[in-house]
C-alpha cells in the first residue's frame, strides 16, 4: 500500500454520516447525508426500459456499508427497479430485520409498467393506496415511516393528498411529504395534513424559483430533500454528453483534493441547516466519497465562488 493509499484509507475509515449532523423528519431524527436507492437495481441510466440489471451482492454490499456508516435515512419507491430488481427488494434483503432508528422514505404518484415504460400517474385514492401497499409488500413492513406525494403540474393536489392523509389516519403511513412542488402545493397540503419534507430538484444551478421553496420550507422547520444536487441542472439524465462542470466547482474541489461531486454536496448542505441530501450510488467508493462530503471544510471564499456558479 502506497503513502497516497494508507492516508486515503485513514480519512475513509473516520466517514461516518454523524458528522453531518441532524434533523427532524416529524418525530424521527436523521443524520442529514442519507441514500438514495434511484441507481441501485441497474448500472447506467436509472429509471429506463431495459436497463441492465446491477449485480444483487454489490447492491447489498452497498447498502450494508451505508447503514454501517451511519446512514439512517434511505430514500426509495416501488417504481425504482430494473429486469431482476427492485430497489425496495433490495433495501429487504440487505437490512431486514430494520435497525430501529433507519428512516425509510418512499414515494408514490409516478407508476411502471412491468416493462419499465412509464405508465399514467396514480390520481385516485384507490389507485394511491395500491401504490401504498405495493411498497408495505416490497419493504415488508406493517407501515411506512414517510411517503411523498410526487407530482408533475401546478394543479390541485388536495384529493391526492387527502387520500394519503386518510391512510396516515389508518396508520398504514407515520408521516406525509412532497416531491417535485411550487410552494401553493405546499400550502394546500399543509391544511389537509402535516407535511414534514419537501423532495424537489435542487444543487448549484437549480432553478430560482427552488430557492423559493428551499426558503419557506427553512422558515417553517419543514426538512428540504434535494434530488439531483449532484448532478445539477442539465446534468441529470445520465445519458450522453452532460454539461461541462462550472470552473468554480473545478477550482474549489482542485484546491481541496476532493471531488466535483462532493463540492457540490457540500454546498448544498451548507445552504441551510434542514437540508438532507439523498445521494445515490452503487459503488462503494463512492459511496464513502459521498458520505465524506459532509465534512469538506469549504470556507466563506469557497462558498462565495461557488454561489456565483449558483447565480452567475
Amino acid at each position: 500500500m502506497t503513502p497516497h493509499d494508507t492516508a486515503v484509507h485513514a480519512v475513509h475509515a473516520s466517514v461516518h454520516a454523524s458528522a453531518s449532523g441532524t434533523w427532524t423528519l416529524g418525530d424521527r431524527t436523521v443524520h442529514r447525508i442519507g441514500f438514495g436507492t434511484m441507481r441501485l437495481p441497474q448500472t447506467g441510466p436509472a429509471l429506463i426500459p431495459h436497463a441492465v440489471p446491477r449485480d444483487r451482492d454489490q447492491a447489498v454490499a452497498v447498502l450494508r456499508r451505508a447503514v454501517e456508516l451511519g446512514v439512517n435515512h434511505l430514500d426509495t419507491a416501488a417504481f425504482y427497479f430494473s429486469p431482476l430488481r427492485s430497489a425496495n427488494e433490495l433495501i429487504n434483503r440487505a437490512l431486514a430485520p430494520y435497525p430501529d432508528d433507519l428512516v425509510i422514505a418512499t414515494k408514490v404518484g409516478p407508476a411502471r409498467a412491468l416493462d419499465g415504460t412509464w405508465a399514467e400517474h396514480a390520481r385516485t385514492p384507490e389507485a394511491l393506496r395500491a401504490q401504498v401497499e405495493e411498497n408495505l409488500r416490497q419493504l415488508g413492513r406493517d407501515h411506512l415511516d414517510l411517503v411523498n406525494l410526487r407530482i408533475v403540474g401546478a394543479d390541485s393536489i388536495a384529493e391526492r393528498f387527502g387520500a394519503l392523509a386518510e391512510l396516515r389516519e389508518a396508520g398504514l403511513i407515520r408521516h406525509l411529504g412532497l416531491s417535485n412542488v411550487r410552494p401553493h402545493h405546499l400550502a394546500e397540503a399543509q391544511s389537509i395534513a402535516p407535511v414534514v419534507c419537501v423532495q424537489n430538484p435542487y444543487g448549484i444551478g437549480a432553478a430560482p424559483e427552488q430557492d423559493e421553496v428551499l426558503r419557506l420550507c427553512t422558515e417553517q422547520g419543514i426538512a428540504f430533500v434535494p434530488f439531483y444536487a449532484i448532478a445539477g441542472a442539465g446534468r441529470e439524465g445520465g445519458t450522453g454528453s452532460s454539461p461541462a462542470e462550472p470552473a468554480q466547482v473545478e477550482d474549489v474541489a482542485k484546491a481541496h483534493g476532493a471531488s466535483p461531486a462532493q463540492v457540490r454536496l457540500a454546498w448544498t448542505l451548507h445552504r441551510a441547516p434542514n437540508i438532507l441530501a439523498i445521494p445515490g450510488t452503487g459503488d462503494l467508493t463512492h459511496l464513502t466519497e459521498n458520505i465524506a462530503a459532509a465534512t469538506l471544510p469549504l470556507t466563506p471564499a469557497d462558498l462565495t465562488l461557488l454561489n456565483t456558479a449558483h447565480r452567475p
